[in-house]
């Protein structure tokens, strides 16, 4: 990527490390000429701490902290987290971020107490506010006026903003941010990692099936990621035992407070093929996928703000079967062309759209037409494109380089 054309000391206040964001900024300290640095509220993910909602201790095991600088602000909280709004109490941020000198900030969220403290420093040294979120109102009634007016106030605070999506860009359109101020930067994960042709992939792949004593004739149906209600685990589960397909597993992978009543539910039906696999960390990810025909995320509600697990999926060649109010739905899956989609609210019409999805899958040509649509479109979802997006944001901002603590 070209020199950006006035090169920019961005600060980035961001909650923790993620198997997300971590890539990509080393990928824009590798291919862009910004003075980036990030400032972390939390160490979740690079310590070991409780996920509520997998129930189990998290603690990623691929590299999130190097290629990029970056300092740990420290956190105040009684209880750290991103579960309440004084989760993330860092007195000292301002004091960090007057220290770096920043030309802009790029803040990731707005629900803490540090990020609203970040805002209203940032307004006082008049330092342009760049904001990235991916938010939607799918499945919710029309936001009440209260909800309008502090959203549409707290926005008019910022001056650019980074949608990751179709969806993300209607919630902002809704609460009163003009289109000259939307810069779109795509939700996307580290496709190098995420790559079906390497070699180490493949051979973790044909160990788990073996441990699986799966057949290689059989396919696979796979659910990745937390076993909460608002998920939709069970439904899926559900469909799948009405929809009778054969040679046909269904795989879940994670843990959470729904196992165990899928466990017990398909218990009910012995001589369905279904799998049970835990919490798998980033590392363990591409061979779950290489097992897959199908990947399926059936959640409901405004829960999913995007879903990268189908970025993942899709990079690793497998076609995605989505609710309608999944977040990336819009962006990533075309009903028919790069997968399928199913109604939310209606969880019974996705035993019928898991049929045709195999249907299409068991002839040659609709299968190979379906596959190269999944590679076009997951193709302009890479740190390359959300990168131009906040290029393009940061040109359209003034310059600052004195603030002051």
């Amino acid at each position: 990527m070209p020199p950006t054309a006035h090169p920019r000391r961005l600060a980035v206040v961001l909650s923790h490390p993620t198997q997300y964001y971590s890539p990509w900024f080393r990928w824009l300290t590798a291919h862009t000429d910004l003075k980036l640095r990030i400032f972390y509220l939390w160490e979740f993910g690079v310590s070991p701490h409780l996920d509520p909602q997998f129930g189990t201790t998290v603690k990623w095991d691929v590299d999130l902290l190097s290629g990029y600088d970056h300092e740990f602000v420290p956190n105040l909280a009684a209880r750290p987290g991103t579960d309440h709004f004084m989760g993330l109490r860092n007195p000292r941020i301002t004091a960090r971020l007057a220290q770096f000198q920043p030309e802009a900030i790029l803040l990731f969220g707005y629900a803490y107490a540090s990020h609203l403290r970040v805002v209203a420093w940032a307004r006082w040294q008049r330092i342009p506010l760049l904001f990235r979120g991916d938010s939607h109102l799918l499945g919710r009634r029309e936001p009440p006026l209260i909800t309008r007016g502090a959203l549409s106030l707290l926005f008019a605070q910022f001056t650019a903003f980074l949608p990751v999506g179709a969806a993300n860009r209607a919630y902002f359109l809704r609460f009163g941010v003009k289109a000259p101020r939307l810069f779109f930067s795509p939700h996307a994960v580290d496709a190098a990692h995420f790559n079906p042709t390497l070699a180490a992939h493949r051979t973790a792949a044909a160990t788990v099936r073996q441990e699986l004593h799966l057949p290689p004739h059989t396919r696979v149906i796979l659910y990745a990621g937390k076993l909460v209600a608002a998920k939709q685990p069970g439904a899926l589960l559900t469909a799948f035992l009405a929809a009778r397909l054969p040679e046909t597993a269904l795989l879940f992978v994670g843990d959470g407070k729904e196992k165990p009543a899928l466990q017990t539910l398909a218990a009910t039906a012995p001589h369905a093929p279904i799998y049970f696999l835990p919490f798998a960390n980033q590392s363990e990810m591409p061979s779950r996928y290489l097992l897959a025909d199908l990947f399926v995320l059936p959640s409901r509600g405004h829960y999913e703000t995007w879903g990268l697990a189908v970025n993942e999926a899709m990079h690793m060649g497998v076609p995605c079967l989505v609710s309608d109010r999944v977040g990336c739905q819009a962006d990533l899956v075309t009903d028919e062309e790069t997968g399928w989609v199913f109604p939310s609210q209606q969880p019974d019409t996705l035993t019928r759209k898991l049929i045709a999805a195999f249907a299409t899958l068991a002839a040659p040509r609709p299968r190979a037409r379906l596959h190269a649509a999944v590679a076009a479109r997951i193709a302009q979802y890479t740190y390359s494109q959300t990168t131009t997006g906040l290029l393009a944001a940061l040109a359209n901002v003034p310059s600052r380089r004195t603030p002051t603590s």
